[in-house]
Parts: structure tokens; C-alpha cells; sequence
């Protein structure tokens, strides 16, 4: 295990370009890079989303074949001009941003972010970039729909994106029923059609991009005195960078030269450049001819990280089985050594069995950049930390499949002179192996769909594409149910296809063992009555210790 650790940290090292934490960078060593990598959703459409080709001035997306525009792709394209860098748009989730900036996987947070006192603590921010106004979401013929003040929200079911002021703003509604914060947009936008709400907090471009978008939803925009009552802090979205970013001041002057003239103008053009969806085609086609790239290649990515990690976390589990099972030796030392091994990898099973992946994800992938300067490559840490997860699960699988075995088979093979390894070989292996492969099967099912999880740390696989899709055509139900066919027919493909490798390697079902005496004339009598009389005092495996 400890050459298996080194082999993976020696392989993810090499991502780095630098083992000095991003936080603590000098000015002489923020002007050796060139690269201003600029982290946003992607997918808050007019603000920023996501897009197939490079039209309209697009940025590609870094580690993907997408592209990423709106308004604050055009200011960041300004801001990396004045610095003399080139842009990289690096998609991350909303709530992965402050940790992708603090641990240094990103130069500068640009995505509709504002300043507040409470993300003051964590990181810095630059002058404004963007005033914004807010404004409540509802369905066009709901009750709340001719609503002029935010006090006529009494007895409404409200709700706003999680870890954003907007959510605090809800409790300035006298009676409202305040609901719990949602993770993103396309959630919100998705339980308003469906009912569960009657509307969500938003800012006035949004708004104007949901009532654009869907004919059945409506923005209401309050008049003054009206409105939420809000502080500068509030509604002045900032570029969100580090403490004590040297490049702070370049960035200011920067914005200094873009006026409020050009900002609105530009904003407008985000609005009217945004993606569209066409009335003249069904929703699949919409769906489809705009987004199926971007659909099929998350579903690539989430089999390739499910099949890696199910195999790699086969040879993991296999590995520790072996180990686990090992008979104790007659020598003190090497019980100890024994001991302490299996201790170890009692502490690794209990650790991934009892964490969530997706907590295993943020810790693995985050933690390793702010303690170490690890700076990762999603897809790898995502192979990673899918592979120990399953490890984890299959030493207990195949454990379970080796002292499965008939003890007798044990003894004979000791009998043989056979090595403990010999003996995992060439009898106990095949058969445990052929045990496991129904759960086996199971995890590599387990896999597919948990690949989901991996958008906390922003991977852009089969759910996370189709969450961008969602967000951005306004077709929830419709994409998440291609999402859903998708997963279905992998999981139900490798179901079937394992299920013909387990048939296979039973064998014919008229197999005669005793129609061929060639195959029982290197077994004698007495081995070859050890081999079917059950032992239970004989084999001291694991199995007694930890029972």
C-alpha cells in the first residue's frame, strides 16, 4: 500500500508547476506566470455561461473542449489584457470557488460574486465591477404575479441560491415562508415551474434572462422604497482574488477605464448573446443539437473515471484481501509487523467506508493544494479518489470471497507444501475471484452513478454537464431525463455484460469432472479427501482474529 500511495503522489506531483502555496506567493513569482485563470460557473447565464463553439468572442474552458462567455467573460478578458496575461476560464461549482481561490487553482473569482463582510474574512475583493438590483422570480399566472412590493410576498414560499446575500435578504419579507437555500439556479428555476416555491430572490439581468427564456415565468421589479433594503456590499459585485494579491491596484485601473455607459452596454449585449433555444424545433432536438457534444463527452468521462476506478480498485481490494488473509507466522516479529499492517489497513477501510465520496473529493482535491501546494488535475484526483473509495469496499468484497472457501481446501494445499501466495494463486483466488464478480458487478454500477458527486470539485462529467444544460435551455425535466437514459443504458449494458463473463467463467452446465480421469491422476486419495472435509482448527487466518 505505502508503494501504491507513493506511485499516485509521484504521478500527481508533476501537475504542479510550483510546490510554493498559491497564497504565499512573491510579485516576482506572480509576474513569472502568464496565465490570469479566472474561476466562474459558467452557467449563470447573462453573467457567464457555457457554449460549443468560440462565437462571440468565447474563451475556451481549460481541460475541456467548451467555451465560456457572457459579461464577465468580456471584463475578465479586459482585466488579463491589462495585466498582459492570457485568460484561462477554469469552470468551477458556485460553492467550490472560495476554496479553488484560497488553495491557488485560480487566479480570481469573476462570477456575479458580492463583497460581503462575511467572504471579506477569506479573500479580498477589487473595486466594483457591476451594480446589480434584485428581483423576485415567480410563474407568469401565479399569485404572486402582479406583486409591486416585496411585502406582498406574505405567505409566500421563497427561496435564493445557497451562500449568497440574496438568501439573507428574504427575511426583510414580513409572513414569508422562507425555503431551504438551493445550490444553483437551474434547482430554483426548476421548482418554481413544478410549484414547490412561488419564487426565488435574483438580480435584474437573471431575471430578465428567466422571463426571456420561459414564457411562464415572470420577473417583478419593484419601484423604489419598494424593494429590498440593501447595502453596497450587497448589490456591488467585485472581482474576488487573495490577500495581498499584488496585482490588486493593475486590476482597479483597469475597471477604472470601463464606464458605467460601456458596463450597461456591455451587459446588454450578454443579454442578447446569451444562448437560445429554438421554437421551431421539439425539445430534444434543442437539447440535442446544441448541447449533445458536450452530453456525450461528460458520459465518456464518467465511464472512463467508473471503469478505472472499479479496476484499479479491484487490484487495490485484491491486494489488501491477500494481505489480510495472511496466517499468522510462528515468529513474534513478524506477528507484529503483521499486525501493525492490517491495523493500517483496518484504519483506511473504516475511514473511506465512513466518509461520503463527496467529502473524500473536496478534502482530497482542495486540502491537498492549501497544506501542500498540490495543484491537481481534476480528472486525476477524480481517478484517485475513486479508486481508493472502491479499494476500500473490495478488500472486504474479496475478504469476504476468500474465507468463503472451503477450510479443507486449506489444509490439502499446506499439505502440498503449497506458500500462502501459491496458495492464493492457484486455488483459493479463482474461486473467491468468481464469488465476487455479483458485487463486483454491483460496484462498478455503484461507480457510474456516484461519478456524480465529482462536481463538487468541478469534473465535468455526464452530471455536470447536464446541469450546465439544464441552467442554460431552461429544459429541466427534459434534459435530466436524457441524463437519466443515459445513465440507465450504462448501467444496464455493464449488468449484462458482466453477468456473460460470470456465466463464462462457470463453465458448460453438463461438465463431467469424472468423464475425464486425466484431471484426478495428480490427486491422490488422501489429498484428494482433505480437499472436500471441512477444517475449522487448522487455518489461522484473519477471519478468527477479527471475528
Amino acid at each position: 500500500m505505502l508503494a501504491l500511495f507513493l506511485f499516485i503522489f509521484a504521478f500527481a506531483l508533476p501537475q504542479n508547476t510550483t510546490n510554493t502555496s498559491a497564497a504565499a506567493k512573491t510579485a516576482a513569482e506572480y509576474d513569472k506566470d502568464k496565465t490570469f485563470r479566472v474561476g466562474m460557473e459558467a452557467g449563470y447565464a447573462p453573467f457567464n455561461w457555457t457554449q460549443s463553439s468560440s462565437s462571440n468572442g468565447a474563451v475556451k474552458i481549460q481541460g475541456s473542449s467548451e467555451y465560456a462567455n457572457g459579461y464577465d467573460v468580456q471584463m475578465a478578458k479586459k482585466i488579463a489584457k491589462a495585466l498582459g496575461k492570457k485568460l484561462v476560464i477554469v469552470k468551477t461549482d458556485w460553492n467550490g470557488l472560495p476554496p479553488a481561490l484560497t488553495s491557488g487553482k485560480i487566479d480570481a473569482i469573476i462570477a456575479g460574486m458580492s463583497p460581503t463582510p462575511a467572504r471579506r474574512k477569506q479573500i479580498d475583493f477589487t473595486n466594483t465591477y457591476y451594480k446589480s438590483k434584485l428581483c423576485i422570480v415567480v410563474r407568469r399566472n401565479g399569485k404572486y404575479a402582479n406583486a409591486t412590493s416585496i411585502q406582498d410576498f406574505k405567505g409566500a414560499k421563497l427561496t435564493a441560491q445557497q451562500n449568497t446575500f440574496h438568501y439573507q435578504a428574504i427575511k426583510q419579507i414580513k409572513g414569508v415562508k422562507k425555503q431551504p437555500a438551493m445550490n444553483n439556479f437551474a434547482a430554483m428555476r426548476t421548482s418554481l415551474q413544478s410549484g414547490v416555491i412561488d419564487g426565488y430572490v435574483s438580480e435584474v439581468p437573471e431575471g430578465i434572462t428567466a422571463q426571456n427564456a420561459q414564457s411562464d415565468l415572470k420577473m417583478i421589479k419593484f419601484k423604489n422604497g419598494k424593494g429590498f433594503k440593501t447595502s453596497p456590499d450587497d448589490v456591488d459585485i467585485a472581482i474576488g482574488i487573495r490577500k495581498g494579491d499584488p496585482d490588486k491596484a493593475k486590476m482597479n485601473a483597469a475597471l477604472a477605464k470601463v464606464s458605467n455607459k460601456q458596463r450597461d452596454k456591455l451587459m446588454n449585449w450578454a443579454v442578447e448573446k446569451q444562448p437560445k433555444t429554438s421554437s421551431t424545433k421539439n425539445w430534444f432536438q434543442q437539447i440535442w443539437d446544441q448541447y449533445g457534444n458536450m452530453i456525450l463527452k461528460g458520459t465518456g468521462l464518467t465511464l472512463w473515471i467508473s471503469l478505472f476506478g472499479t479496476v484499479v480498485g479491484f487490484l487495490i481490494g485484491l491486494l489488501i484481501g491477500i494481505v489480510r488473509t495472511t496466517p499468522m507466522p510462528d515468529s513474534r516479529g513478524r506477528r507484529g509487523v503483521l499486525h501493525l499492517i492490517d491495523w493500517l489497513l483496518a484504519v483506511y477501510i473504516e475511514i473511506i467506508r465512513g466518509t461520503p465520496m463527496i467529502v473524500q473529493a473536496a478534502v482530497f482535491y482542495y486540502g491537498l493544494a492549501q497544506a501542500f501546494g498540490i495543484n491537481m488535475n481534476r480528472t486525476v484526483a477524480a481517478l484517485i479518489i475513486v479508486s481508493f473509495n472502491t479499494g476500500a469496499y473490495m478488500a472486504e468484497i474479496i475478504r469476504s470471497g476468500i474465507i468463503s472457501v472451503n477450510s479443507g481446501q486449506f489444509e490439502a494445499a499446506s499439505a502440498l507444501g503449497m506458500t500462502h501466495f501459491q496458495l492464493m494463486r492457484k486455488v483459493v483466488l479463482p474461486q473467491a475471484i468468481r464469488n465476487s464478480i455479483p458485487t463486483i458487478t454491483n460496484e462498478f454500477i455503484v461507480n457510474i452513478k456516484d461519478t456524480s458527486v465529482l462536481s463538487v470539485i468541478s469534473v465535468s462529467e455526464l452530471f455536470f454537464q447536464g446541469e450546465t444544460v439544464a441552467g442554460q435551455t431552461f429544459q429541466f425535466f427534459h434534459t435530466y431525463l436524457i441524463i437519466s437514459v443515459i445513465y440507465l443504458v450504462l448501467t444496464f449494458s455493464i449488468s449484462r455484460i458482466l453477468a456473460w463473463v460470470e456465466r463464462r467463467l462457470d463453465g458448460p452446465t453438463n461438465y463431467d469432472v469424472m468423464a475425464n480421469p486425466s484431471t484426478l491422476a495428480t490427486v491422490d486419495d488422501s489429498t484428494a479427501e482433505n480437499m472436500n472435509t471441512p477444517t475449522h482448527d487448522v487455518h489461522n487466518t484473519k477471519e478468527d482474529q477479527h471475528d
